[in-house]
């Protein structure tokens, strides 16, 4: 179950046993008085509009125009077709009861059927969030087609509204009530929008927007709630649509979000849905006729909206689990169902029994869709692949595909050293795929910018520092070198579907994470990041590729001492400026990171040491044992027999001679590379596993970045691929 179903089926429950359907109308009267109830229900009204303000502010309209024709083309099906669908009941039941007492019942069910099966982008977006899919290719799609079809959703109940508020009005009056929503709109894009542009665009960038303009903006919302008394349907549409005026994201929406989020989530909607519960008036809501008529009509509209959802997908071919739990997310109910049709028992448009309907209806689907989504739908199923896709599997002088990953502009230095080192070469060529990863803040939807495109939001450039490093990395090594930069912007315990999807996609075979923490000069701790440690624990998990985590403890300098050309023959009197080290255990993870620094030794400036590190027991090894020697003595014949390459070989008795080897070594290098090595125990590592702080940089990983460890030393972690299936 997703948190937000918990809280609220918690909620409900506590909102009913106060309820006169349980506690009956003479306990539940002296419970509740006629002025704690309005009281109760103002502050619970006051806080579903501030909630639907935020929605607004996090949206991004822009959504609409770049959504893909596909995803359009859903949203507009998913709320006209049930519509369409439903209409032929509605009239059915017209005709059995034309000319009876029960002809406005009838009128009531068709002013009602835009309520039943509306797409609610909110809804939407909080179940992606909390199943944690907000940013994987299904929830990129599902948003899209939402924020569609909750726009014409809300078309339609407007027209809905005037349709149905037509006989209230003489001409006059009508025209007065169509003539304010226009002018509201008019008011909202053409005056209130250009002026909080104007506001971020005179914002210097990266500064906090002038808390006078916050104070402004939640102003004119509470001008948006208190417009009800003149047009009802303001009630469900001004703070909405005022919150999509507000420029989504820094440094104006997100200063709103980031100050009003919490307290709307924890204090006003609480009292709100909790208030919703209380309004039941009795446990028998199937007494009426007219109930199991509205039962038919919401379980047509929810038939055919499951279908228009799943069957474009799945002619367009999207795997068919997929495409189910993507036609059930759009089916979801929730918050935003659950106000509307408070607000329609509120107005007296529906009695208590349809009301207390309907409560169940949603209450029933927000407990069934996610659990059913969890059991169709693993973002990280297609991660697992046929194939190879680590360094041992490429081919001599293949091009070598990496992802980088930047978090600050401190890591792009460190990466970029560590490329520089690896030898590019035109007959060694590699491709880089940076991917700038920035916290989602202020918005509802992730956002993933690929720079090739030119792509800006909102007038904004992202990562331009990074782009130009990086072009420069390309222009110095020109054939050699090949940069693609991407931008996602997405909420950090999803950021890891992001680092996988684009490795998978772009068939690398390795990614580069930087470590959590970062140390000032002097040794000291700069900054520790639990949430890029958290990012880099998942994408060790689940990358479809080998994963080396970069450890930079501020040595890593650049080998460039002159251009690296392969056309030229190396000059192997040239004297070495950087120096590396491997440390070599043993195991997929060494022989991984072997791999990877073999490349590194066919540059004259790269001095390149291998340490072996053998344990010094005579027992017989296992078979498995004997068979990984067997593979460890194949990858190191070119290395012992490499005049350029310094072999080491010592035989230690436990963890603790491993560890004083290393330290006596690590500051005659720039950078050491050691295999991960994760759950696997050795007389080399015995006795350190118990000491380990960092388990994603396994024990001899983990010995660089401990605090007493006072080295200058940077280190490379490398796991070997893992998710191969059928090998």
């Amino acid at each position: 179950m997703t948190k937000e179903l918990i809280v609220l089926i918690c909620l409900n429950q506590t909102g009913m046993i106060f309820s006169e359907a349980i506690l009956g109308e003479t306990i539940s009267a002296k419970l509740m008085t006629k002025e704690s109830i309005q009281v109760f229900g103002a502050i619970g009204a006051f806080g579903y509009s501030f909630f639907l303000f935020l929605i607004g502010v996090k949206t991004d309209p822009g959504m609409i125009i770049r959504a893909s024709k596909r995803a359009s083309f859903v949203g507009v099906l998913s709320v006209l077709a049930p519509l369409l669908c439903t209409l032929p009941i509605v009239l059915l039941y017209r005709q059995f009861n034309n000319g009876t007492d029960r002809i406005s019942e009838v009128y009531t069910t068709l002013f009602l059927l835009p309520y039943y099966s509306p797409t609610s982008f909110a809804v939407i977006t909080v179940v992606l969030s909390d199943m944690k899919i907000l940013n994987s290719e299904l929830g990129r799609i599902c948003q899209s087609s939402a924020l569609t079809g909750d726009m014409l959703s809300i078309l339609v109940i407007i027209a809905t509204n005037v349709i149905n508020t037509w006989p209230e009005f003489d001409k006059s009056g009508f025209l007065n009530f169509l003539g304010s929503v226009f002018a509201f709109f008019a008011i909202v894009l053409l005056v209130l929008r250009p002026a909080m542009s104007m506001v971020v665009r005179y914002t210097p960038e990266g500064n906090p927007v002038n808390q006078a303009f916050i104070y402004a903006v939640i102003f004119g919302f509470l001008i948006c709630t208190s417009l009800t008394k003149w047009n009802r349907v303001f009630r469900l549409l001004a703070p909405y649509v005022f919150g999509l005026a507000v420029p989504h994201g820094p440094p104006l929406g997100s200063d709103l979000v980031n100050k009003f989020d919490s307290m709307v989530h924890n204090l006003f909607l609480p009292l709100f849905v909790t208030g919703c519960a209380m309004r039941f008036k009795s446990i028998n809501i199937f007494k009426d006729p007219l109930i199991m008529v509205n039962a038919a009509i919401i379980i047509v509209a929810l038939l055919v909206k499951f279908a228009v959802c799943f069957l474009p997908h799945l002619y367009n071919k999207m795997p068919m689990m997929d495409a189910l739990a993507l036609a059930l997310i759009m089916c979801s109910k929730g918050i935003v169902e659950l106000a509307s049709f408070t607000y329609l028992v509120d107005a007296k448009v529906v009695d208590q029994d349809l009301y207390g309907f309907m409560y169940f209806v949603i209450i029933f689907l927000a407990s069934f869709v996610p659990l059913a989504v969890k059991r169709l739908y693993d973002p990280s199923r297609k991660y697992a692949g046929y194939n190879k896709r680590n360094l041992m599997g490429l081919r001599p002088n293949m091009e070598l595909p990496i992802v980088a990953v930047i978090h600050v502009s401190d890591n792009v230095d460190s990466i970029i050293n560590l490329l520089e080192a690896s030898w590019p070469t035109k007959d060694n060529p590699m491709t880089v795929n940076v991917l700038h990863l920035i916290k989602l803040s202020g918005q509802a939807a992730p956002i993933f910018i690929s720079h090739q495109k030119k792509r800006t939001l909102s007038g904004n450039s992202y990562s331009e520092n990074l782009i130009v490093s990086f072009n420069n990395f390309q222009g110095n090594n020109w054939g050699a070198v090949s940069v693609n930069v991407y931008t996602a912007i997405s909420p950090p315990s999803l950021m890891h579907d992001d680092i996988c999807t684009l490795a998978f996609d772009k068939l690398a075979s390795l990614v580069i994470l930087p470590f959590h923490r970062r140390w000032y000069m002097d040794g000291s701790i700069e900054s520790d990041n639990n949430y890029i440690r958290t990012l880099n624990a998942r994408v060790l998990e689940k990358a479809p590729c080998s994963v080396g985590i970069l450890v930079d403890r501020g040595n890593m300098k650049r080998a460039t001492m002159m251009p690296s050309d392969s056309s030229s023959s190396p000059d192997h009197n040239d004297l070495p400026s950087y120096n590396v080290a491997l440390v070599f255990l043993g195991g997929n993870d060494d022989r991984e990171a072997l791999t990877f620094t073999k490349r590194m030794a066919q540059d004259t400036r790269i001095s390149l040491t291998v340490l072996h590190l053998t344990a010094n027991d005579n027992t017989q090894p296992s078979a498995n044992k004997h068979w990984d020697e067997m593979r460890d003595s194949e990858v190191l014949i070119d290395v012992k027999t490499n005049g350029y390459i310094n072999y080491m070989h010592k035989e230690v008795a436990d963890g603790h001679e491993t560890a004083m080897i290393i330290r006596s070594m690590v500051n005659d290098f720039n950078l050491i590379i050691v295999g991960r090595r994760d759950k696997l125990e050795s007389q080399q590592t015995s006795g350190l596993i118990e000491w380990s702080e960092f388990p994603e940089l396994g024990v001899l990983g983990d010995l660089f970045a401990s605090v007493d460890y006072s080295g200058r030393c940077s280190v490379l972690v490398v796991q070997q691929q893992e998710t191969v299936v059928g090998i």
